[in-house]
């Protein structure tokens, strides 16, 4: 690899968040392609950039020497961490830094260090020495021996956290298990889908955008990545020394609106593709599913309600609480399933004769769902909760196909 002749910054690219592929000849340059990229995102790290780059300088000399870089990706911070990691890439000469003035957000940073990345493979760490160097040997192992993803875990053997506290070990467990019923797909591959300390083959990532949220970006490399083999490496997450930590209740929330997008962007994925197959709106089955999916928890709460606290009838609370269920789903599919018809059509009385409309299916469909439940719970005895999910489910898919044949359709007027 060439060294740094020059302290000068590195270049900060705009534009999506797109790792290029390595060309086979990198004409006009006097580059050569190296095995690792390290990148080391950093906010505020004065007292701690200094040691994190001699350690693993050291470290990845006595292995891979001269064949990797390390890239500082600083958020401009105020005590000018860019400028300490500056200064210091005359002693290290695999060292580089960018200082991005416009941008915010480690998943982000790591991405814009890796479009600057000269390696095969692409790795990020901690700029506070929360992660233990020593396991980065482990991890280019792994991926040397056929993985396209190796992952430092706090959930295998190995693996473990210092000193956190109980609420902090419940949040991080929470959080797996909720990312599991929203993503199994994804999250289901690894022990530690919440670590920010892995290595990926470039091939893997190259050519596909990422669009992460918050400081995860590991659920981004597994949900829009082409990886096929991973591998895992337990770690001991230990506390910072020096500066303060950076976790805050806003990570919890980026990451489940991470998911969310992650879980929608896949479900628009896979229905392009077998619409197109087949012909058939599936993207807008998607959307109508998912309001469907928002109207069971309004169905059910207030079948519970009728149930419970008014004490009325199985077949009364059930065709009550499939009532409100229809204007919450007919508002939703109106502003978002349909809206390329509705935004056509605003005026009070085509809105109203669609609401009709769709009230008219609906209804056939909550007696459906009366005469489901009460032959899954009086003759066959089923819970009463679980034989109206089973008569939802049934009601909705009745619902969907004649609404689409009906309701909108012909409300589309010249």
């Amino acid at each position: 690899m060439k060294t740094n002749s020059s302290n000068s910054l590195l270049t900060v690219s705009t534009g999506p968040l797109k790792i290029s592929e390595l060309p086979s000849n990198p004409v006009g340059t006097d580059d050569e392609f190296i095995h690792l990229s390290l990148v080391i995102p950093t906010y505020k790290e004065r007292d701690n950039i200094k040691n994190v780059v001699s350690i693993l300088s050291q470290l990845l000399d006595e292995s891979i020497a001269g064949n990797y870089e390390l890239i500082v990706v600083d958020d401009d911070s105020p005590d000018r961490t860019w400028e300490i990691a500056q200064s210091l890439t005359t002693e290290y000469p695999q060292l580089r830094v960018m200082r991005r003035q416009q941008e915010r957000g480690l998943s982000s940073a790591v991405i814009r260090g890796w479009q600057a990345a000269m390696g095969s493979v692409l790795g990020v760490i901690d700029g506070d020495l929360q992660h233990p160097p020593e396991v980065l040997i482990q991890l280019l192992r792994n991926i040397e021996q056929g993985a396209d993803l190796a992952v430092a875990s706090r959930h295998v053997e190995g693996g473990g956290v210092s000193s956190w506290s109980v609420v902090r070990r419940f949040l991080s467990r929470g959080a797996q298990l909720l990312g599991l019923v929203i993503l199994p797909g994804v999250l289901g591959r690894v022990s530690d889908p919440m670590s920010g300390y892995f290595m990926v083959r470039r091939s893997a990532i190259a050519g596909v955008t990422l669009n992460p949220v918050g400081y995860k970006i590991l659920l981004e490399v597994i949900g829009r990545g082409k990886v096929n083999q991973v591998a895992e490496v337990g770690y001991v997450f230990c506390e910072r020394k020096e500066g303060e930590s950076k976790v805050t209740w806003k990570q919890y929330i980026d990451y489940i609106h991470h998911l969310v997008r992650l879980r929608l962007s896949t479900s628009t994925r896979k229905a392009g593709r077998l619409s197109r197959k087949v012909n058939f709106p599936i993207g807008r089955f998607v959307r109508f599913g998912f309001v469907g999916f928002s109207g069971v928890f309004v169905d059910l709460t207030v079948f519970h309600l009728l149930r419970t606290v008014i004490h009325l009838g199985l077949t009364r609370s059930t065709i009550l609480s499939a009532g409100v269920a229809i204007v919450n789903n007919f508002l939703w599919n109106d502003v978002w399933t349909f809206s390329d018809i509705s935004q056509r059509q605003r005026a009070l009385h085509q809105r109203f004769k669609r609401f009709l409309k769709f009230s008219a299916v609906c209804l056939a469909g909550v007696i459906l769902q009366a005469l489901i439940i009460n032959f899954l719970y009086n003759i066959l005895e089923i819970n009463q909760y679980l034989a109206k999910l089973i008569a939802i489910a049934v009601a909705t898919i009745w619902n969907f196909w004649i609404n689409l044949k009906l309701s909108w359709r012909v409300t589309d007027v010249k």
